[in-house]
Order: C-alpha cells, then structure tokens, then sequence
C-alpha cells in the first residue's frame, strides 16, 4: 500500500507535467480563439457597415451628378477597404505569430517539468536501489 507522502508525490508530478501544462495550453488556445472571433466580429461589423452606406447612398442617386459623385467615391471606398482588409490581415498574423510563440513557451516550461522530474525519479531510484543492497 502506497503511503499518503508517496500518493501526494505522484499526484504533484502529475499535476507539474501533465495537467498543468494541458491547462495553459487549453487557456492559451481559449483566449486565441476569443481573440479571432472578436477579430472576426469587429472586421464584419465594419464591413457591413461600409456595405450599407453604400447601398444608402445609392438610394439617394437623384441625377446625372449624384451618379458621377457616387461612382467617383466608389474609388475611394474601394482603396479604404483594401487598405482595411490588409490591415485585419496584418492583425490575424499577428495574433497567430504571438500564439505560437506562447504555445511555444508552454511546451519549453513543460518539457522542463518533465525533465526534472525524471531526473529526481531517477536519483530516488538510484538512491534507493543503493540503500537496498
């Protein structure tokens, strides 16, 4: 039968290589998605927007110069968004280089648990096989 001390050794090394970094890593993908979608709801939301100015102000057409002044600002709505989809690009690269290298970071700290815990287990081993004989 396992004494509590060793139950309570097993359960922090489990807890140091495999549940806690299953954990930031869950939390690190969490707040990247959370990240994209607000992403993702802000770029709709201003595309949509611009989409209905748009189609209102092609509703207020009345004559030859309100089609001319229309299609004259069709330009520059067209080159802000170019200018806005390359910058929501910009940003998406952005959030998934910075998740990368916090993925990355976990996985570093992980493998570090990991390797100083095989390397006490193999002392108390070595250790004890030495009391043993």
């Amino acid at each position: 039968m396992m004494s509590n001390e060793t139950v309570n050794q097993m359960q922090t090394q489990i807890e140091n290589t495999v549940a806690g970094p299953a954990r930031a890593y869950a939390s690190l993908v969490l707040d990247h998605v959370e990240q994209l979608a607000n992403l993702q709801f802000e770029t709709a939301k201003a595309y949509s927007e611009t989409s209905l100015k748009q189609a209102r102000a092609a509703l207020d057409l009345k004559n030859p110069t309100d089609v001319q002044s229309y299609v004259e600002n069709q330009q520059q709505v067209a080159r802000e968004l170019g200018e806005r989809i390359q910058s929501d690009a910009e940003k998406v690269v952005s959030l998934n280089q910075a998740f990368a290298q916090n993925a990355q970071k976990v996985t570093q700290e992980s493998t570090q648990k990991v390797s100083k815990a095989a390397e006490k287990g193999t002392k108390k081993a070595t250790q004890a096989a030495a009391k043993s004989q």
